[in-house]
């Protein structure tokens, strides 16, 4: 199976939760960096008897990197309980490389590979794709 088939491939097995993440994914494939989605939850804090009572999961790893990548295309003022959940996966698992895409980052990677004006519906939140001048 060649380069191309094998990304294909790997593209229809995922679902995604969000567009944007989709998007990424096909800029990542775009420029052959290989990437996992969703490989590893991290668990944040624990009941007495151990139990996982919260978790977080990053979008994506990309293992030649080294490096999970979590993207956020909320507007900053409702991405306070990611950011918190954040700075705890990094108190508890600080030998972990994680970098948080915020609206603005994504919107700049759209922006700087052309592709802003074709795919506004990937930028919205959970309300709906972003108003023009939401930007």
């Amino acid at each position: 199976m060649n380069r191309a088939s094998e990304l294909e491939g790997k593209k229809q097995e995922v679902r995604f939760a969000h567009p944007s993440e989709e998007e990424f994914a096909r800029l990542l494939d775009f420029y052959q960096l290989r990437w996992e989605y969703e490989p590893r939850t991290f668990v944040l804090e624990w009941d007495e008897r151990g139990n996982a009572l919260e978790a977080f999961t990053p979008d994506f790893y990309l293992p030649d990197q080294d490096l999970y990548v979590e993207l956020t295309t909320r507007e900053q003022r409702l991405t306070t309980e990611k950011n918190r959940k954040l700075r705890r996966l990094q108190e508890l698992y600080p030998e972990v490389n994680i970098k948080l895409f915020y609206r603005k980052d994504y919107l700049n990677l759209l922006t700087k590979y052309g592709l802003l004006e074709e795919k506004e519906h990937t930028i919205g939140s959970q309300e709906g794709p972003v108003s023009p001048g939401a930007r």
